[in-house]
């Protein structure tokens, strides 16, 4: 008759003095700090107004986004007991005007760029990204094209700002970001659906992000799960505890890689389980 072998005893926490630092995945905008129009609307707590820390700043370097008392605690915090990580969709050039210290990887441009620790391109990730985005460079341009036109023929009064940056030595188009001129968000939401009249087949190779005021086409390869999986596989320790937040529905993905993950009790995706637990 066969014996089971012994199952090995597990074994019992004990507190240890040497601490391992978890890594925070953070994304930035109006999940650490927002603009003070949004603090009005979501009526944060401790955000009055001589006492807001001033978090980031528009071209002009004058003070565009701020943190509540509560906020500002938060990231204190973070940088004293985690290895924080910004993963935002602000660019090289944007980043610049975050009035943070961050030391650690940064994913930044949707994911498109993951900067080192030292400062530098990561350059893995910087020659996969160009091999996916010099085939979509002529979609790209016609549909910048195909967007002004529209703009120009509809008075649309949107706002088209193209993202590009330098992979491998070659300047290419990364995605395109749209406004309304007029904050008409339901303007923006029924532009989204037209996209497909614009440029048939979109979807196969772009996909849309609209969140408010903001909306964003990307091309599928282009996505902040992607750079943070790339990052856990590739650069970061496995044996570390990682978690994270973010305050839209495209965070979600990412944030479903970590250990741990959160919203703030603001924004699209507090809204949207906060809509789901009530049906």
């Amino acid at each position: 008759m066969m014996q089971n072998s012994p199952t090995a005893m597990p074994t019992y926490f004990q507190p240890s003095h040497k601490i391992i630092l978890p890594y925070a995945l953070m994304d930035l905008d109006d999940t650490l700090f927002q603009t003070q129009r949004k603090i009005d609307v979501w009526d944060l707590p401790t955000s009055d107004a001589d006492k807001l820390v001033c978090a980031s700043v528009n071209k002009q370097n004058e003070p565009l986004s701020f943190m509540s008392i509560r906020q500002a605690t938060m990231f204190n915090w973070l940088l004293a007991s985690t290895e924080l990580i910004a993963v935002t969709a602000r660019d090289t050039t944007e980043i610049k005007r975050v009035k943070l210290p961050f030391n650690s990887w940064q994913v930044l441009t949707h994911g498109a760029v993951i900067i080192q620790p030292d400062g530098t391109r990561q350059p893995d990730w910087q020659a996969q990204i160009r091999s996916e985005l010099a085939p979509l460079q002529e979609q790209l341009s016609q549909l910048i094209d195909a967007i002004a036109a529209f703009n120009d023929t509809q008075n649309a009064e949107l706002k088209l700002t193209v993202h590009d940056d330098i992979f491998c030595d070659e300047r290419l188009i990364i995605y395109l970001a749209v406004k309304h001129s007029q904050r008409d968000h339901q303007a923006l939401a029924d532009f989204a659906t037209q996209l497909s009249e614009l440029s048939a087949n979109i979807t196969d190779d772009f996909y849309i992000h609209l969140n408010a005021n903001n909306m964003a086409i990307l091309p599928h390869s282009i996505h902040k799960q992607h750079a943070v999986q790339f990052l856990l596989e590739h650069c970061l320790d496995n044996k570390r505890p990682s978690f994270g937040f973010g305050d839209s529905l495209a965070d979600l993905p990412f944030l479903q890689l970590l250990d741990w993950y959160g919203t703030p009790n603001h924004g699209q995706l507090h809204e949207r389980f906060k809509r789901q637990s009530l049906e």
